[in-house]
């Protein structure tokens, strides 16, 4: 797998930007040999929702001693979550997570945080502020039309020496042959050095050059769930956002309608069952597309359903395609998606344990793969071939309320 590692000289906060992407992760560069032995690159993910605290052990959790007829909670949403920490104004917890951390996290061994472990935005990078005037989207010039009058501000983050962002990046083309890399755009553009490229909308200059290493993201959990009542329990942590729209009922096409947002369209809007297929689904090269989805039909549905979720705020993702005069498109700006942010946590109980370990593999990005060299699963309805909806698994307890 290639990885684009680049050091930006100014980096959107996710939220403020006008598109939000779903980076593998960032790095920390390694300190010289003199200074730390064996050096090696440190990795960190956006910190899982559920940690409230300095520590590795979860401090929100689903709760069942309530009466879930009579709650607010959206369909189908069985438990809320409970706090096990007594109310602050702020949360102790860190913005970011190492990747030796986060297994730990999973794990659900050690719940022990160093220092080193978590990061906040002012750990790694600097805020730069902008103010500009507006620009209306029909005339694209200034103090016109809905821009009249206005103008915005926006800030956005410096990564500072040492720091990089890492990217997953692969773009083979069909009628692309270079006499050395192939027919790998990235290798051919970056040529095996390091160059200083145009990325986003604003504009930004980063410094890049390409890296073939392992792949760095977190491992879920594949088994030995916790089991409580003969329901085994597991739970999905996003990696990257994720979108899931809205659908229509279409019985032309067997569709049913769903309402997508917070909840994935794999699951039932109404019961919260689990609607993937157990088993292997992936397309083989032999199979012809008919073939397939015939086979991946008669697979049986994983026994499972979703019980409770945390979803921070959504993040806006938007887009600007550019023209292809071949297939006749004049490019322009693209749909706006609301995707759920990485770190979202969502809880299910299986009703067997070779259930439990069916979801895993499932929802895992490595599947049931103990080494994986590939993504295997991508589980945002759109935008996954661009990183978005890869998640890890862990297991969860139900918070036990020590006061009436």
């Amino acid at each position: 797998m290639s990885k684009l590692q680049g050091q930006t000289s100014g980096l959107p906060v996710p939220g403020v930007s006008d598109s939000v992407a779903p980076p593998a992760g960032l790095r920390r560069r390694p300190e010289p040999s003199g200074r730390r032995p064996n050096p090696q690159y440190t990795w960190f993910f956006p910190r899982p929702q559920d940690l409230q605290n300095a520590t590795l052990q979860p401090a929100l959790l689903p709760t069942d001693a309530f009466d879930s007829v009579l709650s607010s909670l959206p369909d189908p949403l069985e438990y809320a979550v409970a706090n096990r920490l007594p109310p602050a104004k702020e949360s102790g917890a860190r913005t970011w997570l190492a990747k030796a951390a986060y297994e730990r996290y999973l794990d659900g061994a050690d719940p022990a945080l160093e220092d080193e472990d978590s990061l906040n935005d002012n750990d790694f990078a600097d805020t730069e502020h902008s103010i500009g005037i507006a620009i209306d989207p029909v005339s694209g010039t200034a103090g016109q039309g809905e821009a009249a009058g206005k103008i915005y501000s926006a800030h956005y983050l410096r990564l500072r020496e040492a720091w990089q962002l890492g990217v997953c990046a692969v773009a083979e083309d069909r009628e692309f042959n270079h006499p050395q890399h192939g027919k790998d755009l990235i290798k051919a553009l970056l040529n095996g050095g390091q160059h200083q490229i145009i990325v986003g909308g604003q504009q930004r200059i980063c410094s890049a050059r390409v890296a073939d290493i392992a792949l760095p993201l977190p491992h879920g959990k594949a088994d030995g769930f916790h089991e409580k009542d003969g329901r085994f329990l597991v739970k999905w942590i996003l990696l990257s956002p994720a979108v899931w729209p809205a659908i229509e009922a279409d019985g032309t096409r067997n569709l049913n309608a769903h309402p997508g947002g917070w909840l994935p369209n794999w699951i039932h809007p109404q019961t919260g069952e689990v609607l993937l297929k157990a088993g292997d689904t992936a397309r083989h090269e032999q199979d012809s597309r008919s073939a397939w989805r015939e086979r991946v039909r008669q697979q049986a549905n994983i026994s499972a359903k979703l019980v409770a979720a945390i979803v921070p705020k959504p993040l806006v993702v938007t887009g600007w395609a550019l023209p292809d005069e071949a297939a006749g498109e004049p490019g322009g700006a693209q749909s706006t998606h609301l995707a759920v942010p990485a770190g979202a946590v969502y809880y299910f109980e299986a009703t067997a344990r070779q259930d439990a370990e069916n979801l895993a593999a499932a929802l895992n990005w490595h599947g049931s793969e103990s080494d994986p060299t590939t993504i295997k699963n991508r589980r945002s309805t759109l935008l996954g071939e661009k990183g978005f909806g890869l998640g890890v698994c862990g297991t969860w307890t139900f918070f036990e309320s020590t006061t009436p």
